[in-house]
């Protein structure tokens, strides 16, 4: 069977901050008189860009003064929590196999670049990555797609043998539009019924993930 090339996401995906991610979304709602929403309620309305997430949340489009409340305030509480953030069960170990067997790993993620890798140095996992890729411009309102064709570009690997493995539908949208394969996960920030509209694999483990790449790219 061929191995593949695995393009991680980070947060949601290796990183198990949606409960994080719940929490900081709260409290800055809370700051613009909005009700908290569920962990349940907070997979069914997340996408990117986020900017349409907090559009469907509130109902209307945030003024300018609250989306700059909202933006201060989710970061406020976000970044400290990131940084106390475990890795997704059994990830350590999964790298650490894929590692060893010979098979290439790398990440892409819309964290900024700065503090994305000292997190993953952190974690002691950045030795298993061939490349990684956070953000360098500002929040994209486009999603992921150049990023992960830049990504891409950079591995000299044939995209038809990589496989994006993710937790967001815009993984599985970027991934498709950079003739790639995608893999969604259950354990980050959408609902299955929501990831399961993006066409592609749905999983309730990274390891269920892995073999099922390997299988996409033997087809």
């Amino acid at each position: 069977m061929t191995t593949a090339h695995i393009i991680w996401d980070w947060n949601g995906t290796l990183l198990n901050d949606v409960n994080v991610s719940v929490s900081a979304t709260n409290l800055a709602l809370a700051e613009i008189g909005i009700e908290p929403l569920t962990l349940e309620q907070y997979r069914q309305y997340y996408c990117v860009p986020v900017q349409i997430f907090y559009k469907q949340v509130i109902g209307r489009e945030p003024s300018s003064s609250e989306w700059s409340i909202i933006g201060k305030t989710f970061n406020t509480h976000y970044r400290p929590g990131i940084k106390r953030a475990n890795l997704a069960e059994g990830v350590s170990e999964l790298l650490a196999a894929r590692y060893q067997s010979g098979a290439t790993q790398s990440l892409c993620s819309l964290m900024q670049h700065e503090e994305l890798v000292p997190m993953i140095d952190s974690h002691g996992i950045a030795k298993f990555f061939t490349h990684v890729d956070g953000r360098n411009t500002p929040l994209l309102t486009t999603g992921k797609s150049e990023q992960l064709a830049n990504h891409i570009r950079k591995l000299n690997i044939s995209p038809e043998k990589s496989v994006v493995i993710g937790d967001a539908t815009d993984d599985a949208i970027a991934a498709l539009a950079a003739g790639t394969h995608a893999i969604l996960y259950t354990g980050g920030t959408h609902s299955r019924l929501s990831l399961e509209t993006a066409g592609v694999p749905v999983v309730d483990t990274l390891n269920e993930a892995l073999l099922m790449a390997d299988y996409l790219v033997s087809k």
